[in-house]
């Protein structure tokens, strides 16, 4: 492609290391985006409360698009711009149809507020026996009906035995499209956000504010929460050590993120 007028990237596992850092290759890299003065937009699973460390270690003070596409944060003034949620109606007929299509799962909510840290909120609740894959010791224990009682930007399920793809499938028999079904991580976790909600919303949002258009974009990830996104963008590019269904709908498959592969792709440019 010509050299894009917009940069879109995942966090964890494409543009971090495996020992979840910024290199200082990859960190030049975006130095050199942001004085060229191409917009670089993090588009990622993450909550906004998530997004600061990294954008300060890469300078960024744009938007980001966290939690799947559900949440537009603004950076630079730490504000929320916009949330697709889930109510809490909702959450209890989706926690219903879980508990046929996956006996003993345990569920958590991310919720957020008009900051990336709002005092007082509760952001991310969770079930006794939940299983966190990143083990970050995070999550106020609570019963479901607590879970399941404010406005979420995600439901994450996990399921002892089961790989994500296999809780994917029995999801999606469930569920149908009352919601969007997804993962970014294989260890028996999956993501659920307000249907039609998807990465590549979140970054048409972005693009729409920043008059770029669509094929002038190009975006990174790899796991299958970036699949829309990948798709959705001029030009998809996915990591070497990304998830198989992932490589193979990307338009260009680079390096993994050990080896700064994002880096390796934009230096045709920049």
């Amino acid at each position: 492609m010509d050299k894009p007028q917009l940069i879109a990237s995942d966090v964890d596992g494409t543009l971090l290391t495996p020992t979840e850092e910024l290199s200082s290759r990859t960190r030049s890299l975006v130095h050199r985006v942001i004085a060229d003065g191409t917009p670089f937009v993090l588009v990622s699973g993450r909550p906004p409360r998530w997004i600061p460390p990294i954008a300060c270690a890469a300078g960024l003070t744009g938007y980001a698009v966290c939690a799947n596409g559900a949440v537009l944060y603004d950076i630079g003034a730490d504000r929320v711009l916009g949330v697709h949620g889930l109510e809490p109606v909702l959450l209890h007929d989706l926690a219903d149809a879980l508990e046929h299509a996956l006996p003993g799962c345990r569920l958590a909510a991310e919720r957020t507020g008009t900051r990336a840290a709002d005092q007082g909120l509760r952001h991310f609740v969770i079930e006794h026996e939940y299983y966190n894959p990143w083990g970050d010791g995070e999550g106020m224990t609570a019963p479901r009906g607590e879970v399941l009682g404010h406005k979420a930007v995600k439901l994450l399920v996990s399921r002892a035995g089961m790989n994500s793809d296999e809780m994917v499938e029995a999801a999606e028999a469930a569920l149908g499209d009352a919601v969007n079904i997804t993962f970014s991580t294989g260890a028996g976790l999956i993501e659920l956000s307000a249907p039609g909600i998807t990465k590549a919303t979140g970054l048409a949002e972005v693009a729409e504010r920043l008059a770029v258009e669509q094929d002038r974009i190009i975006a990174f990830g790899d796991m299958p929460n970036d699949l829309a996104m990948l798709g959705w963008a001029g030009h998809g590019v996915a990591m070497a050590n990304a998830h198989p269904v992932v490589r193979a709908a990307a338009d260009e498959v680079t390096a993994p993120n050990s080896e700064d592969g994002v880096a390796q792709v934009l230096e045709r440019w920049f």
